[in-house]
Order: C-alpha cells, then structure tokens, then sequence
C-alpha cells in the first residue's frame, strides 16, 4: 500500500511532492519503516523532482540513530514542547507518570549535535494560555529560532459529535496572542519566527499566507490513516468526508471524489457576519473546523483573531513599511529596474507604485541609490 501510494503521488507530482508523517507517534513505525519511505521515494522520483518530508513527534525516542537519518535525508523535525518544565510536565507525561521534559529535550539536543532543522510546536491549554512570556522566554533562552501555536481541543467529544471541543475560551487565546506579539514585536526587530505573526506580516505585504486559517480557501492536501483511508484534512477523519482508500481506489479517483469538492467549499461559504467584517482578508473566515453546523456560523476563535488584529495593526503598518524600505534598498544594491511611477507596484498591492513602494523612496539608504 505504501509503494502504491508513494508510487502513484509521485506520477501527479509536479517537479515536487511534499510528505508529513504524524498522527500518534510517528517514530513508533521504526527506522526501517521510514528507510523503506526513502528508499522507495528514490526509486520513483523523477530526474530533479523535489522531494521533502517532516515528523512532528514528542522526540522522546530520537537518538543519534534517528538524528543521523533525518540529517542525512534532509527531514524537517516538529517537536511538541509546551513550554518550560514546570509546565510542559503537568500535561505531557510517560506511562508511568513522569513528566517527559527532559527526554524530549535530550532529543532535542541530539538534533541540534547533528544539525537537524526542526521546530517547537507548543499547545496551548489551560495551564499555559495564560503564561505567554514564560513560553517566550524559555523559548528565547533555548534559541528556539522557529515557534508555532495550536489551541487545545478535546477529541473525546468526537465520539459523541463531528468535532472536538476547545479547552480555552476565544478571550483566553486572544490575550495569548497579544501578550505574544508584544514578545515577538520586539521594537520592530521580531525576536524569532512565530508562524501565526510571519504570516500576518506576509498578508500585510500582500503576499499570500502558509498557514490554512488564513488562506482564502483550504490547502488541497490528502490525509491518510494507517489503514490507507482518504480525507480531506485530519480535523475531517469522519465518514462524511471519506474519499477512498489508497490500497484499493486510484488516486486519481481519491483526489477527484465529489466530497472532495464539498469540502473546498466549506470554508469560502461565509455567514453575513464574516463578510461585512473588516478583518475578512486576513482569516477568510477562520478554519471550518471551528465553525459549528459545518460552516455556517463564525469561527470559535473569531473574537481571538480580531483582538490580535485591532492590538497589532499600527505596529504591523510600521513593520511593514520597514520591511518594504529594505526590499527597495536590496533591490538597489541588485541592480534591480524599479517600476515605472505609473506601474503597478513591485510589492503586489495592486496599487501604482507612486502610491506605494514609491512613497518609500525617500527612506531608502542613500547610499545604495549613489
């Protein structure tokens, strides 16, 4: 089923393809599972195809061993950290109750000896959502340059309904991510990436946003359970939403299964709240998952998005302008041929350039015009 997947995903693979392997713990499969991927990604690329793979893992198992192969193979690390031991500890524990902090910082410090890029994925609960500088500065402290929120949800609640249940309030997130942003701003210098502010930074110079609860329509991506089963998204591991399986159905039939499209469709279907908002072009809405009734009323954490826009915006316009400025000065120092007055702008805003990046001229280094 493996070889048949890989084989087949590399066929529709446009010169790159993308693998994530998650969900439990993904270690457990064992190293001979994840040579075996590689091994048969090789065997069915084409010439020059772009193939990357990542884990998210609590890292309590990684080694040397695992290190040597991620660095060898060139996979990306997620690690699941919530932050210091005082708190990581109370809610990440061993069978045996310990908590695992120091395990999964040994794991850490394997990776880091053999130079494997990773990042730190933190959950954020009720024992650490009210605690934002804590996580910040043991984050600081431990140079962890890559950073990324998610906001708990019980997933027992999905034996009795379609989607889990969150374990802090849209006020409690909201506070989060502004007490956040104050740490991450920095005086205009960010401290280190926060993916849920780079890609706000990204929507304020018109570039489009990674992260899919900013995006204006959801990821085409395929999740896959053990057993070979399809979905759209691993918040959609529903019958409803079930696209075939990938041991027995084609993958061309998977990807091309009508529940697919009624997917796509869940997230660009807006109440009439959401569209007269003003922060509409930053979360289009939000993630469906977090929307009762599939779609039809706002995102759970609405109220937490909106807080953080209102908090950041005037510092989020002079960050920008910033970042434009040094656009402007690489440009110069590149010999780059700058836009016409009447062109349209080099930053995609859609505007003319001499009422947008042009306006910046006059605060590009001199010495990069001479």
């Amino acid at each position: 089923m493996l070889e048949k997947f890989i084989k087949e995903y590399l066929e529709v693979s446009n010169g790159m393809a993308a693998f994530v392997w998650q969900g439990g713990k993904p270690l457990l499969a064992g190293l001979d599972f994840f040579e075996k991927i590689v091994q048969l990604q090789k065997k069915y690329a084409e010439p020059n195809m772009r193939i990357s793979n990542s884990v998210q893992t609590n890292a309590t198992l990684i080694n040397r061993e695992w290190a040597d192969f991620f660095k060898k193979h060139d996979f990306l690390i997620g690690v699941s950290l919530d932050g210091p031991q005082h708190i990581h500890d109370r809610r990440r524990v061993t069978g045996s109750g310990k908590g695992s902090f120091n395990q999964v910082m040994r794991g850490v410090a394997y990776l880091r000896e053999k130079k494997v890029s990773f990042n730190i994925l933190s959950v954020i609960h009720e024992d650490n959502v009210s605690k934002a500088r804590d996580l910040l500065d043991f984050y600081n402290e431990q140079c962890f340059d890559y950073v990324q929120f998610i906001p708990c949800m019980d997933f027992r609640a999905q034996e009795t309904e379609k989607s889990g249940k969150y374990l802090i309030t849209a006020e409690e997130y909201g506070q989060f991510l502004c007490e956040s942003f104050d740490y991450w701003f920095n005086d205009g210098n960010p401290r280190m990436s926060v993916r849920f502010f780079d890609n706000l930074l990204d929507m304020y110079l018109h570039q489009s946003a990674e992260l899919c609860i900013h995006r204006e329509t959801c990821p085409k991506m395929l999740i896959l359970e053990q057993n070979g089963d399809a979905y759209p998204c691993d918040f959609f591991i529903h019958d409803d939403y079930k696209l075939g399986n990938v041991g027995t159905d084609s993958l061309e039939n998977i990807l091309n299964h009508p529940k697919y499209e009624a997917f796509l469709n869940l997230k660009p279907s807006l109440p009439d709240k959401c569209k007269k908002c003003e922060y509409l072009n930053f979360c289009h809405g939000g993630c469906p998952r977090s929307r009762s009734n599939q779609g039809t009323d706002v995102d759970y954490f609405c109220e937490s998005y909106k807080m953080l826009y209102q908090y950041a915006d005037e510092r989020m316009i002079k960050l920008t302008k910033k970042v434009k400025v040094h656009w402007l000065n690489e440009a110069f120092k590149r010999g780059v041929k700058l836009p016409l007055r009447n062109d349209l702008c080099l930053c995609r805003s859609g505007k003319k350039f001499k009422k947008c990046c042009g306006l910046l001229l006059k605060d590009v280094n001199q010495a990069s015009i001479n």
